[in-house]
């Protein structure tokens, strides 16, 4: 039987139309990338893939990346997370499935997270029943740690293994708790190449039904391949269904 696969994080952007200014120094992504291109990465395995999660890019012009993935028909884009400041009235495209504010670019500062709007904001996502995309800085785990258990009603998708920088003790009492949360996934992705230690951690802190497959293509490229990542994926996990697809169908609300 076929496995059938969501990835749970890709990118696309055009360099020609987009302004991207974190790609200033990293020529080897200042390319267009589409979600045909990606498609295409995954008909050279034996694999079934759906579709994906868009994740925003952190471009400069917001309201362009909305207007450019809201025309988007792809049927393989399977939700779009898409780009806002967290707040109780915060502005969210009225097409979204869920909203990242990237935390780990230089411009946000340390206890973002604990702050009382980002909180509220938070709960404001939970009532509308739109999941929060997390990507932080590792050695801000426990700050997440401790934002989080603030508002478990919200569904939270932890980016890169929550860029765990290792297993030293405040990271690892910070990812146990963070999946203890009820409503916590987190995704084993291609962003520095994946330790197998820190993936059997993080897999045994969150369980097998809230990790999530996810390439992060094409930033996978950098540090990696998305060729290696994915066949890193498939040594480690097998053929198990619920992470390369069902977990994530109940993290996003994906019906295919």
């Amino acid at each position: 039987m076929t496995l059938k696969v969501i990835d749970s994080h890709f990118h696309m952007w055009d360099p020609q139309v987009q302004d991207l200014p974190w790609l200033a120094d990293l020529p080897k992504l200042q390319h267009k990338y589409t979600i045909e291109d990606l498609t295409a990465e995954y008909a050279k395995f034996d694999v079934d893939f759906l579709g994906g999660v868009y994740v925003e890019v952190d471009a400069a012009d917001h309201e362009l990346e909305d207007k450019l993935v809201y025309y988007n028909r792809n049927p393989k884009i399977l939700r779009r997370i898409m780009r806002s400041r967290v707040s109780p009235y915060m502005r969210i495209p009225v097409f979204a499935d869920g909203i990242r504010e990237p935390l780990h670019t230089p411009s946000e500062p340390r206890g973002r997270v604990l702050e009382p709007e980002f909180l509220e904001g938070l709960r404001t996502l939970a009532e509308l029943h739109l999941p929060f995309e997390l990507c932080n800085r590792g050695e801000e785990l426990p700050d997440m740690a401790k934002a989080l258990k603030q508002v478990p009603e919200e569904t939270v998708i932890i980016d890169h293994l929550g860029n765990m920088p290792g297993l030293d003790s405040d990271s690892r009492k910070a990812i146990t708790e963070l999946g203890a949360l009820p409503n916590t996934y987190i995704k084993v992705s291609g962003d520095n190449p994946v330790d197998p230690e820190i993936v059997k951690f993080v897999a045994g802190a969150f369980g097998p039904t809230k990790l999530l497959y996810s390439s992060n293509w094409p930033v996978v490229e950098l540090n990696s391949s998305f060729d290696k990542h994915f066949e890193l994926m498939l040594k480690l996990f097998g053929e198990d269904e619920n992470f390369f697809m069902n977990n994530a169908k109940r993290a996003y609300g994906i019906e295919i």
